[in-house]
């Protein structure tokens, strides 16, 4: 399997990863172990998943978990627009968030097209 640091998918949701906890160090205190903690926990899974999985023997194995990571971005995606809608972000920067994640997903598919066995 491919190392996964050289996967422009991993690169680009770790980048939004960083990208999630410097939006979240800006949340008020009081959302520290609620909302905030959800999006970076959303947010690192998807890296994480994608690592996980590329070093699976199976092709098999490493498409469960590039799915696993694609619903990951969807609840991440869901978290940005409670964020969004609580007042927490504003549209620009979930917006941008959002578009990001729209790609990785479309990512992420094409990647676990390829890997899952025929």
């Amino acid at each position: 399997m491919q190392r996964f640091r050289d996967l422009a998918v991993w690169q680009r949701s770790h980048a939004l990863v960083l990208e999630v906890y410097r939006l979240t160090a800006e949340f008020p205190s009081d959302e520290r172990f609620g909302l905030s903690s959800q999006l970076r926990r959303a947010a690192y899974s998807v890296p994480a998943n994608i690592a996980e999985g590329s070093k699976r023997a199976h092709r098999k194995d490493y498409a469960r978990f590039l799915n696993i990571a694609e619903g990951s971005a969807s609840e991440l995606a869901y978290f940005v627009i409670l964020a969004r809608d609580l007042g927490l972000l504003d549209r620009e920067r979930s917006d941008a968030i959002l578009t990001e994640l729209v790609e990785l997903e479309k990512m992420l598919c094409t990647l676990r097209q390829k890997v899952e066995p025929s």
